[in-house]
């Protein structure tokens, strides 16, 4: 029986999408290149995602900052993992229907799905097809960042990707949310004092 590993990036910014991947991985793929995310640097997640990405059937999509204030940042997790199954079924039909075939998505909650699906805490450090879900999620939403700093070159998201860094919440706080802020999340002043906590809406 197959696997299909769920996992989004991109839960804590203040700023951006959030991006979810799906991953089925073949039975001769070399698992041991695999890791959490969050431990690789962005060199070797770069070049682990390649691999991934040319050997193995997958999706990526994302819910926009948009979305996250309007339904929330847990549902428009959850929303992500739900399209980037989707797009997994589209682009590698016949992977997607197999029989048999279950998903793990990393994390308390699940996403809704036409395969059973179960949440499991740290996934992403321990099952194979979820740590590439992480790797993927991870590099697409990274990327997506990188190109909004060229619109926004202000924020200086090719840097933080939308975390809550100093330098991010200095960069609100001087001119204002950018277009793709999530408005809806606190910015908390954190050490620094010219900043005062406050919300977009």
């Amino acid at each position: 029986m197959k696997t299909a590993g769920l996992d989004e990036a991109g839960r804590g910014p203040l700023a951006g999408p959030v991006y979810a991947a799906a991953v089925i991985l073949p039975v001769d793929f070399p698992v041991e290149i695999l890791d959490d995310s969050k431990k690789l640097s962005e060199k070797m997640r770069e070049e682990t995602a390649a691999i991934i990405l040319k050997q193995s059937a997958w999706g990526i999509a994302c819910a926009e900052a948009s979305e996250i204030d309007d339904i929330n940042i847990l549902s428009a997790s959850l929303l992500a993992m739900s399209r980037s199954w989707e797009a997994l079924a589209r682009a590698f039909p016949s992977s997607a229907e197999e029989n048999g075939l279950s998903a793990v998505v990393d994390g308390l909650y699940c996403p809704s799905l036409p395969i059973p699906c179960r949440a499991m805490v740290k996934a992403d450090a321990q099952l194979p097809a979820v740590m590439a879900a992480s790797i993927l999620a991870k590099t697409a939403r990274d990327r997506i960042m990188v190109k909004y700093s060229w619109f926004y070159p202000e924020y200086g998201y090719e840097r933080h990707k939308g975390y809550p860094t100093r330098a991010h919440r200095e960069a609100i706080a001087l001119y204002g949310p950018s277009p793709i802020q999530r408005l809806s999340f606190t910015v908390k002043q954190a050490k620094i004092p010219c900043l005062p906590e406050f919300r977009f809406n």
